[in-house]
């Protein structure tokens, strides 16, 4: 499986991305953002702080050239996978519905976090069982998904909410005051991902878990 990963100027987590991939046997590229052209199975937008995060996050991003391949990518109903500020461009490409606001506390968190599994009847998530509670660190300071009700509703019914916030025991928590401690969502098509929580960095036990390897998994499977 081909994995083109797409680099920004801030992005700070395409390596970390590309090492994960790679150790599930993934050929892996690292696309310049001012490339018009993309050729692979799966397209990663990857964590970091794009642009320096200014005006708001992504929102710079989104205008880069690599864009109108990345759009193209997903309407041929190819695999798209947004992490952190990742996520944050397919919410404003509009790839997948809601905003991102700044965390609740306005401060920046960055700590592995605890999330449970909402639905695996997706790729992404088809490894893991429902309600499984995995381990799997969260860096960012507009974490905050919103979205109004006549939406929230659409994604429960769809089956879009994959993941939530939760404790050791699947209490929901909320470390940034996500809207129903969502941790991450995807379109009604089930092709492009996105979540806030860095599966990459949590890919070898000596990281302090490999639960984020066990999610990766279900892309490329």
């Amino acid at each position: 499986m081909k994995v083109a990963i797409v680099l920004f100027p801030g992005t700070n987590c395409e390596q970390d991305t590309k090492y994960a991939f790679e150790l599930l046997g993934c050929e892996t590229e690292i696309v310049w953002h001012k490339q018009n052209k993309i050729s692979a199975d799966l397209v990663v937008l990857p964590g970091g702080f794009s642009y320096g995060d200014y005006l708001r996050t992504a929102a710079i991003a989104k205008f880069s050239p690599i864009m109108k391949a990345v759009l193209e990518h997903a309407k041929n109903g190819g695999y798209v996978l947004g992490i952190c500020n990742g996520f944050q461009m397919l919410l404003e490409l509009s790839l997948l519905d809601g905003a991102m606001r700044r965390n609740e506390s306005m401060n920046f968190i960055s700590k592995y976090h605890k999330l449970k599994v909402i639905s695996n009847k997706n790729k992404f998530l088809s490894n893991c069982n429902e309600s499984e509670i995995l381990n799997i660190p969260v860096a960012h300071g507009e974490g905050n998904y919103f979205t109004d009700q006549d939406t929230l509703k659409k994604l429960y019914d769809n089956e879009q909410v994959l993941l939530k916030y939760c404790d050791d025991y699947g209490n929901e928590i909320n470390p940034n005051g996500s809207i129903d401690f969502i941790a991450g969502i995807c379109d009604k098509n089930k092709k492009i991902f996105g979540l806030m929580p860095h599966p990459e960095r949590a890919c070898d036990l000596i990281l302090g878990s490999n639960d984020g390897l066990k999610m990766l998994k279900g892309l490329v499977c």
